[in-house]
């Protein structure tokens, strides 16, 4: 297709952000770069970090989970097709092996079972002051196996090499995959309720996001217009998100379009000519601060042809929070919210 280029290889934190060493490819980072490049594009390598890991005295002292064995014991398979073996009951010890797994896991109650996480691991705040056992691609062993873990959650954007080495350390490793729609969420939040034997928390978690969620399409109902919309990952150049990102699926929950649907990428460069002729009626903009925000607005404004687009002309250029539109997690449905509101605001008693 003409008018967009897709980025190659890149390395995951959610969907899919092309970057180096924790920075996009076309300059500084955003926290979405470094959260979302999960499943979208290739992987590519991070630097590794040392054994100096920090448990939390909470639970360095826990005893391990002890997971059944012999004919009573109830063996399940993850994402990847591998068997296993449910625990007994909660583990004391969890490793995270990606951003959106430990959001799923502390808002599950299990933040005080949570022993190791990504360096990209930020959300909630407490998961900042877990052990960090590296990145997403480089995820330093060692410091895993130093934390004994006895639940270790990884997805399926981790190196398998190394998955494969833990599951020859005989740590218990379980592999999760991220969906392309919302429609995965809370099929996921019960997996990982299911491994933590946090069945009762999970279906409350995920009923709660499916009441929301049936709440706005309720509010929207038939709408009569839907906006032709724009996602801008503001850094260099005018990256959005294409057909295949979960992303252009909250778009078309929230009563709108995609003008980058077509592109059968999870991530593309657009052009400035094609976003011209496309003229969108709204663009969101994904910002990590207030101040990322007005840069990109006013970026889109001053940039040529771009501040001629309907969008900006009509001030329909609205702001999302990057670090929860970048993570497949329980965030994902206050984006959704947000981004239904600001499109469609008489249906939510705003005005139009």
């Amino acid at each position: 297709m003409k008018g967009f280029r897709a980025y190659p290889p890149a390395s995951p934190r959610g969907e899919g952000r092309p970057r180096k060493e924790g920075q996009a490819p076309m300059g500084h980072v955003r926290a979405f770069g470094r959260a979302v490049t999960a499943l979208a594009l290739a992987i590519v390598s991070f630097g590794g970090h040392g054994l100096s890991a920090y448990v939390p005295d909470s639970v360095s002292g826990s005893p391990p989970a002890e997971h059944a064995s012999g004919p009573s014991a109830r063996v399940i398979k993850d994402d990847l097709g591998r068997q296993f073996t449910l625990p007994e009951r909660t583990p004391a010890r969890i490793v995270s092996m990606a951003p959106n797994v430990t959001e799923i896991l502390f808002a599950l109650g299990l933040g005080p079972n949570v022993v190791g996480v990504t360096r990209f691991c930020d959300y909630p705040p407490e998961a900042r002051t877990r052990a960090k056992i590296g990145g997403l691609v480089d995820p330093n062993i060692e410091i895993i196996q130093s934390l004994r873990p006895d639940l270790i959650v990884a997805f399926r954007g981790n190196p398998l090499r190394v998955l494969d080495r833990l599951a020859g350390l005989k740590l218990p490793v379980f592999i999760l995959d991220i969906g392309n729609s919302l429609d995965a969420l809370e099929p996921l939040i019960e997996r990982v309720g299911l491994v933590t034997r946090r069945e009762r928390e999970a279906a409350a978690l995920a009923a709660s996001l499916g009441s929301r969620q049936a709440a706005v399409a309720s509010a929207l109902g038939t709408v009569a217009s839907r906006p032709r919309v724009f996602i801008l990952l503001y850094s260099q150049g005018l990256w959005t998100c294409g057909g295949q990102s979960y992303l252009d699926d909250l778009i078309a929950r929230a009563g709108a379009v995609n003008i980058a649907a077509r592109l059968p990428k999870k991530w593309a460069l657009y052009s400035r000519e094609r976003i011209v002729r496309d003229d969108p009626d709204a663009v969101f903009v994904l910002a990590k601060s207030p101040q990322d925000f007005a840069a990109a607005r006013a970026w889109l404004s001053g940039e040529g042809r771009l501040g001629g687009i309907a969008a900006v002309v009509s001030g329909r250029v609205f702001s999302l929070d990057e670090n929860a539109g970048s993570r497949f997690g329980p965030r994902l449905v206050d984006v959704l919210e947000a981004m239904a509101r600001a499109l469609h605001p008489e249906r939510f008693g705003g005005r139009s």
